[in-house]
C-alpha cells in the first residue's frame, strides 16, 4: 500500500497553520446568482473542508472594477451581499477544521465588451491589444490602474476582516495581472511596460498595496503561469535565469507563497532538470511553492495509487517529489470537483473508491 503520510504533514507560515499539504485549487463555477455566494456555495466548500482538504482556495472572485467579470454568476468580492455570503463560507469551512483563502481576480481583456454584470463598461487591459496585435480597446490610464490597485487592496482588507486565512492574487492564465506580464499584450512605454522585469510593476504595486492593508503575518499567495488560455505553449521565461529575474521583484514586493500553475505537474520546466515550475520557483526564491496540474484526474493515475503503474504522473512520484522538498503544497483541482471526499479517501487508503473526473460535475455544486 502506498504511504501517503507526507501529504498529511502539517504546514505553517505566518498565521497560516494547515493540517496537511493538500490545497483545493481555484476553479470557476459561476454558481453565485447576482455575484453573491449562496447556501449552495457554502455547502460546496464546507464538504471539502469536512473531508480533509487542508487549504481551500476559492474560485476566482472579482474585485471592485466594472469590467472585472465576464459572467454575472461569478462571485464578487466587494458588495455587501457578496461579502456576507463569503463570511458564511469562511465560518462553515472553519467549523469543519479547514482553512480558506479567496482568489482575488480581474479578468482583463478575457472579457468581451458588452458582457458581464456591467456590459456598458470597457474591458481593462495594459494596451488594448490582443495577442497578435489586434486592437480591441484603449490602454488603461494611470487613474484606472490606480483604481484597480485600490480595488485589489480593499478586497484583501475585507478578506482579512471576514476571517480568511490567506489571500491569493490571480496572476495567471492570461487574465489582467498576467496580461501586464505578457509582452504579447503589454506594449506600454511607461513604467508598466518594457522588459520582463518592468512588466511586473503593476503586480508589484498590487502586492505592496495588499500587504499594507492586511496583517503582517497573513500570507499572500500569487498564482502565476507560463501558459495562457490563449496559448498553451507560451513561456514568460525561457531559462532559469529569466525566471529568477521575473520572480525576484514579486517576491521582494511581498509574496509569501507562489502558486505555480502548470497543466501537468510531472513535466520538467526547463531542459537539463526534472524540476517542475513549482520546484524551480522554490529553488530560485526560497519561498514555499504550490504545485498543481492534473493531480488525480484519471484511471491511470488511480491505478498508480494501487501499485498497478509507476508513471511519472502517479501519486507515488508526486509524494516522492514532495518528500524531497521540491515543493511544499499540492493543488488538487478537477479531482475534487467529482469527488469532494478525495483527500479523505487518499488519507484512508481507499484508492478503489476514488472517482474519475467527469465533466458532468461542472454542472452543479456537488
Amino acid at each position: 500500500m502506498l504511504d501517503t503520510n507526507t501529504l498529511y504533514q502539517p504546514f505553517e507560515l505566518g498565521s497560516l497553520s494547515l493540517k496537511n499539504r493538500i490545497v483545493m485549487a481555484p476553479m470557476t463555477r459561476s454558481k453565485s446568482p447576482g455575484g453573491a455566494p449562496n447556501d449552495d456555495v457554502v455547502g460546496y466548500y464546507e464538504r471539502r473542508a469536512a473531508n480533509d482538504v487542508g487549504l481551500i482556495i476559492t474560485e476566482g472572485t472579482t474585485i471592485d472594477r466594472p469590467g472585472a467579470s465576464f459572467d454575472p454568476g461569478i462571485p464578487n468580492f466587494h458588495t455587501d451581499e457578496a461579502l456576507a455570503g463569503w463570511k458564511k463560507v469562511v465560518d462553515a469551512v472553519h467549523a469543519k477544521g479547514g482553512k480558506i483563502a479567496p482568489q482575488l481576480w480581474h479578468v482583463g481583456l478575457a472579457r468581451k465588451p458588452g458582457t458581464g454584470p456591467h456590459p456598458e463598461a470597457p474591458s481593462d487591459s495594459p494596451s488594448g491589444i490582443m495577442p497578435g496585435g489586434k486592437k480591441v480597446g484603449e490602454p488603461m490610464t494611470q487613474a484606472e490602474i490606480d483604481d484597480t490597485v485600490r480595488a485589489f487592496a480593499e478586497a484583501a482588507e475585507n478578506a482579512a476582516k471576514i476571517g480568511f486565512d490567506a489571500i491569493e492574487l490571480h496572476g495567471a492564465h492570461g487574465y489582467l495581472i498576467d496580461q501586464f506580464f505578457w509582452d504579447g499584450m503589454n506594449q506600454r512605454d511607461d513604467t508598466y511596460g518594457g522588459d520582463m522585469i518592468s512588466r511586473t510593476e503593476f503586480a508589484q504595486e498590487i502586492i505592496r498595496a495588499v500587504r499594507a492593508r492586511i496583517p503582517a503575518d497573513l500570507p499572500v499567495i500569487l498564482r502565476y503561469s507560463q501558459w495562457k488560455q490563449q496559448d498553451y505553449n507560451a513561456k514568460l521565461a525561457q531559462t532559469p535565469a529569466e525566471l529568477e529575474a521575473f520572480l525576484a521583484p514579486l517576491s521582494d514586493a511581498g509574496v509569501d507563497i507562489f502558486h505555480a500553475s502548470t497543466r501537468r505537474f510531472w513535466l520538467p520546466e526547463f531542459e537539463g532538470s526534472d524540476l517542475n515550475l513549482a520546484g524551480w520557483t522554490k529553488k530560485l526564491t526560497g519561498k514555499p511553492a504550490i504545485t498543481v496540474g492534473s493531480v488525480g484526474l484519471n484511471s491511470d493515475f488511480i491505478g498508480a495509487f494501487m501499485g498497478e503503474a509507476s508513471e511519472k504522473s502517479g501519486l507515488d512520484k508526486l509524494i516522492e517529489r514532495l518528500d524531497a522538498g521540491e515543493f511544499d503544497l499540492v493543488g488538487v483541482g478537477r479531482a475534487l470537483l467529482s469527488d469532494y471526499a478525495w483527500a479523505r479517501k487518499v488519507k484512508d487508503g481507499r484508492f478503489d473508491e476514488l472517482e474519475d473526473f467527469n465533466a458532468e460535475a461542472l454542472k452543479e455544486l456537488a
